[in-house]
């Protein structure tokens, strides 16, 4: 893109007092609608707000009026569509050409039944007087057939047939001569040298498309859609995250139970472990106890047997 000249700018901020103390009164509206029909608003609405996306730091205004000659409010003309390069993005309401030190780099009219042939003569002649670099008009309506199949009086195309919807013109020595075009996405495909943009018609609006890049500007509602979009897209991703956070919340705290479950089932286990071993021990005192009665009781009556042994032999060697 074309980097805009910085004194522009400075011109213009160093006039604006002239503009506004100046005797004249300076209308800034001429009492005209903006449009005349939806198909011209919405191609000057999309043209705006597509060309302050592309040029951040350019003046874009629509259906501002613009005043060619200090002291002279009876001249003036309101275009479509105006870009000024270099001249920032504050607000004005009329567009003073020796206030902001040069015309404007480029201008936009949009057909209308009322004023197609006022572009291409009577405004065309004053743009070139004024010295506007480039000069662009465009038809937003094409002869599409209806949806059943007839025409219908509104819907085709304001040109005289054969003209094309989009027209670029550049000035050369006080003359607009047209800007060459390319074939490119099916259509047509016009370079403006002013705005280091190419313009392509697009349905019923213009599209702009940075070349550097090679990808088109986005309408301000494909901005708002993808910006929708992008949110939404943010707004299930975090709630998601949040389903698995509490996943694995659940997970973990699930796997804490199990785990402790798991600890009072080896405690109880260890514990009746402990509780074998004892009365595994207390069977074998018992056991021992016995065998040791067992053995006393034997012993005793094996003495009882050889007392009484002894008796009888007693008795045989002594009888009474």
């Amino acid at each position: 893109m074309p980097t805009p000249p910085p004194a522009a700018a400075a011109t213009a901020a160093s006039n604006v007092r002239a503009a506004r103390t100046d005797d004249v009164f300076y209308p800034c509206s001429d009492g005209k609608p903006m449009a005349d029909n939806m198909w011209q608003a919405d191609a000057i609405m999309h043209a705006t707000g597509d060309l302050r996306a592309a040029l951040p730091t350019a003046l874009v205004a629509a259906d501002i009026l613009m005043y060619p000659e200090e002291g002279n409010k009876d001249n003036k003309i309101a275009p479509d569509v105006l870009v000024g390069l270099g001249l920032g993005t504050r607000k004005r309401s009329s567009y003073f050409v020796w206030v902001e030190g040069k015309p404007p780099d480029w201008v936009l009219e949009v057909a209308s039944p009322g004023t197609q042939k006022k572009d291409r003569d009577r405004k065309r002649c004053r743009y070139a007087e004024i010295g506007v670099p480039e000069y662009w008009m465009f038809d937003p309506r094409s002869p599409q057939r209806g949806a059943r199949g007839a025409p219908s009086h509104e819907e085709f195309s304001v040109y005289p047939r054969g003209t094309p919807r989009l027209q670029g013109l550049k000035l050369v020595n006080g003359e607009y001569v047209p800007l060459p075009s390319r074939l490119a996405d099916g259509g047509r495909m016009i370079r403006s040298g002013a705005l280091g943009l190419d313009v392509r018609v697009e349905g019923e609006l213009l599209r702009f498309r940075d070349p550097a890049t090679g990808k088109d500007i986005p309408h301000r509602p494909e901005v708002a859609a993808a910006a929708e979009r992008a949110q939404a897209a943010a707004e299930r991703a975090e709630a998601q995250a949040k389903r698995e956070a509490e996943q694995r919340k659940a997970a973990e705290a699930k796997a804490e139970r199990e785990a402790a479950r798991a600890e009072r089932q080896a405690a109880r286990a260890r514990q009746e472990a402990a509780h074998a071993r004892q009365e595994a021990a207390r069977a074998r005192q018992e056991a021992a106890r016995a065998i040791g009665e067992a053995s006393a009781r034997s012993a005793a009556e094996a003495r009882v047997a050889q007392l009484e042994a002894a008796l009888r032999r007693s008795r045989v060697r002594h009888p009474p």
